[in-house]
């Protein structure tokens, strides 16, 4: 489902933690609403009937006493037959409107229904700032009495109320962030653990505690990474084994066309079961390439180990040269990081005829490693295609050049298992770069 944009802002969030607390939160809202107001309403309803209940006991009440008051005492009592929201008035009381606001009418009629018929009133409303009637009646013996009534609030709201609504607010909040926190925080270990998946590393396991389903998804994870390490396994000894069997047949080939007479047949076939052979180790060596942490890590001098490997080149009569070190002391796994050099330098020469080495250190701790030739580089749309097994420029597709296109294959893997990363850019003015980053 698309999320919704409303004049450029998203209002559906991209992530499930937050489309979570959005919807328990807004239901926790909405539920917690709906009691407030089924409670608020209940205790309106039933303070308005406690009041009006009040209204009519006390009214009553006041009338027969002032009815049975001697009309020279009335006016002293006045004052204390009074309440909040009325009080009475001996006299013909203030000429109004005799139209009533409905809350006002239903006031009118509870009084009206206090007094009984043997005092009828007339109800008039006073014009004036706020809500005020008065009910004019009469006393048993004739003297005219006005009940000036000013309605007030059933049940005010108190001013502590907000602020525990608030409170209750930040309950909800702080309680739906907690819950999507505990419900995502192990789909969020899984993402991980699946986008970190090396069987071959030591990492820790995923953990197995936990709630059933997370337990199960856990273990499910985990029963499939020793799976895939154990499928690893068996592809390099399979491959290991079909590289030793084939080793027999191809020696006792190259004896046979070794020992049959000189012709251009012969050649061509010594070749070709040179070129078996080759393809078949570069085949193991990829396959072995993945478990290149086997390998125990050392701390290493970058600078020396650079010039010995180029040394060794140049010792028979290669074109390798060492430009700028700036390395230093790393940890790495020397012998890994030696063969991903050694098949980046072959590629070196092969295609450029030379190679230069330069090691730089960068600001963020990180270590490069460039590889530079003056051949003809990679075109830029092949430059990620090349570093897949088997895959050779169609330059390559010939005897002179050979190749198995595994070189650069192996170097990425073993870069991998090392922590590294490998790249290939062409550079300015031709030739290409193979640059490694150690972390």
């Amino acid at each position: 489902m698309a999320p919704a944009v409303l004049n450029g802002i998203r209002l559906w969030p991209r992530t499930l933690r937050a489309r979570l607390f959005v919807v328990l939160l807004a239901g926790l809202a909405i539920a917690h609403a709906m009691s407030f107001a089924v409670l608020f309403s209940e205790r309106y309803i039933a303070a308005r009937s406690v009041m009006f209940n009040t209204l009519e006991n006390d009214v009553a009440t006041s009338i027969a006493i002032l009815d049975r008051l001697p009309a020279a005492e009335r006016a002293a009592w006045l004052d204390q037959l009074g309440r909040g929201s009325y009080r009475f008035v001996l006299g013909e009381g203030t000429s109004g409107n005799p139209v009533l606001k409905a809350d006002d009418a239903e006031v009118a009629s509870r009084i009206q229904t206090a007094l009984g018929a043997k005092y009828p009133i007339e109800v008039q409303s006073i014009a004036g700032g706020g809500r005020r009637f008065q009910a004019h009646l009469r006393l048993s013996d004739g003297e005219p009495l006005t009940i000036d009534v000013t309605p007030r609030g059933v049940m005010p709201v108190a001013d502590w109320l907000p602020y525990v609504l608030i409170a209750q607010l930040c309950l909800l909040v702080l309680c739906s962030w907690l819950a999507m926190r505990q419900a995502i925080r192990p789909l969020a270990n899984l993402a991980r653990a699946v986008d970190t998946l090396d069987p071959n590393s030591n990492t820790p396991r995923l953990s197995e505690t936990g709630p059933r389903e997370v337990a199960y998804a856990a273990t499910a994870f985990n029963a499939m990474r020793d799976r895939i390490a154990q499928y690893l396994e068996e592809r390099v000894q399979i491959l290991a084994a079909i590289s030793h069997d084939l080793q027999t047949p191809i020696t006792r080939m190259k004896l046979r066309a070794e020992m049959a007479e000189e012709s251009v047949d012969r050649t061509k076939l010594i070749q070709d079961l040179d070129e078996v052979e080759r393809l078949v180790k570069e085949g193991v060596a990829y396959a072995r390439s993945a478990h290149g942490k086997d390998e125990i890590a050392s701390r290493i001098d970058l600078a020396s180990f650079i010039e010995s490997l180029a040394y060794d080149y140049q010792d028979t009569g290669k074109a390798v040269t060492v430009g700028e070190l700036g390395g230093g002391a790393i940890m790495t796994r020397p012998h890994a990081l030696r063969r991903i050099l050694t098949n980046l330098i072959d590629n070196a020469l092969k295609f450029g005829g030379s190679a230069e080495i330069e090691v730089q250190r960068r600001a963020d701790g990180t270590v490069l490693i460039g590889v530079l030739d003056g051949g003809p580089g990679i075109p830029e749309g092949q430059l990620e295609s090349v570093m897949k097994p088997f895959f050779r420029l169609e330059q390559s597709r010939n005897r002179d050049t050979g190749g198995t296109g595994l070189g650069l294959a192996i170097a990425q893997q073993l870069a991998i298992a090392i922590g590294a990363s490998l790249t290939l850019r062409n550079r300015e003015g031709g030739g290409l770069a193979a640059e490694i980053v150690l972390r």
